[in-house]
């Protein structure tokens, strides 16, 4: 197994942000970040989402996506709560769309589907235009996964919460993506 892909600081998600947010894809690159860095989806799950994952009975996006078993790794879909940033960029995506009952959330230039492969690349491309090392289409979903794990106790829940998340079978799979906090452990220490 190579190194693996960069957590980003909170300055780091910003500058990307505001890189993506900008040019003709602005909006669709800007909710491709937000899957990544508030949903934690891999490529293969950013390339493959449908409308139908993401919209509630009502037509609207939901407060929840179903990530379907056809486009999760290993066949484990799960259901994830949309963040309200995400939830935002979502609904101004459908409206600009035509408000679409099904289809691919993410499109292409083509307006097909994009490819995993084509959204591996999109990242790259964007993390080299920042100058930021170490990074890949992963960094996005291995903050998430470590943010969560930082955050889950102040939300009464547990590790095995962000596991479910992830959609991770294992726990220790949840685990391998998890970046320690140097200061949090000093702080830790001190406090003991």
């Amino acid at each position: 197994m190579g190194t693996p892909a960069k957590v980003l600081a909170a300055g780091d998600v910003r500058r990307l942000q505001a890189r993506v947010g900008r040019g003709r894809f602005a909006l669709r690159n800007r909710v491709v970040v937000m899957l990544s860095f508030r949903a934690g989806l891999r490529a293969c799950e950013i390339a493959g989402l449908d409308w139908r994952m993401v919209l509630g009975a009502d037509g609207k996006i939901g407060g929840c996506m179903m990530i379907g078993d056809a486009i999760a790794k290993n066949g484990r879909g799960r259901r994830l709560p949309t963040h309200i940033d995400l939830k935002s960029g979502l609904t101004r995506l459908h409206a600009s769309a035509g408000k679409p009952s099904a289809g691919p959330v993410i499109k292409s230039q083509r307006g097909g589907h994009m490819t995993p492969r084509s959204v591996v690349n999109w990242f790259k491309a964007q993390y080299d235009d920042l100058g930021l090392q170490g990074c890949s289409s992963h960094s996005g979903r291995r903050t998430f996964i470590t943010r969560s794990a930082r955050l889950i106790s102040k939300a009464g829940g547990s590790l095995r919460d962000v596991q479910e998340l992830a959609g991770h079978r294992a726990i220790t799979t949840t685990e391998r993506y998890i970046e320690g906090d140097r200061d949090a452990q000093r702080r830790l220490v001190r406090m003991m």
